[in-house]
């Protein structure tokens, strides 16, 4: 009798032993869910942002858009960026089928039809915004429907693709 329960123990014990295990598991699992859910960030074109303006409010959101250069306007005093950017598509393959980021930049800039936005930023305006550069914003849509973000890149095509072919006929000096 003794011998059953002692296995009976056993048993007991490794039951207990899984099920504090799988709870353990389960919690680890709860809070990685949790924290990607509270902490995602929804990447949007302009035009999905404009068509879900509902949706957006309140979220914190990354979008990316074409600088239209003649509506920049800093306040140095307030440390104030005001800008509109223009749609570009989301996909690098769509990108790429449009003849690469520079044309696709022009092209949303020139055309007067392209779904735009306002966008406010609050810091040192920096170096590479121009007319037609890619900004990419975080940041959350305001009541009014201007952008506000609260952290700003930038890419200028042009300024790398011009000093290429001087870098090639240096090198080759």
């Amino acid at each position: 009798m003794e011998v059953t329960e002692k296995t009976q123990a056993g048993s007991a014990n490794r039951v207990k032993f899984i099920i504090g295990g799988l709870l353990i598991v389960a919690a680890v699992v709860y809070l990685i869910v949790s924290s990607t859910q509270a902490s995602a960030q929804y990447f949007l074109t302009i035009h999905e942002l404009n068509t879900k303006t509902g949706e957006a409010q309140g979220r914190e959101l990354r979008i990316s858009g074409a600088v239209i250069g003649e509506t920049i306007q800093y306040d140095a005093q307030k440390l104030e960026l005001r800008f509109q950017v223009a749609d570009i598509p989301g996909d690098n393959s769509e990108i790429e089928a449009q003849g690469g980021l520079a044309k696709v930049l022009h092209d949303a800039v020139v055309d007067p039809n392209r779904a735009r936005i306002n966008v406010v930023y609050s810091g040192v305006k920096p170096d590479l915004l121009r007319d037609e550069a890619q900004a990419i914003m975080t940041g959350h849509m305001s009541s009014d429907g201007v952008f506000e973000a609260n952290e700003l890149l930038l890419k200028c095509p042009t300024k790398y693709e011009d000093a290429v072919p001087e870098q090639v006929e240096q090198a080759g000096s």
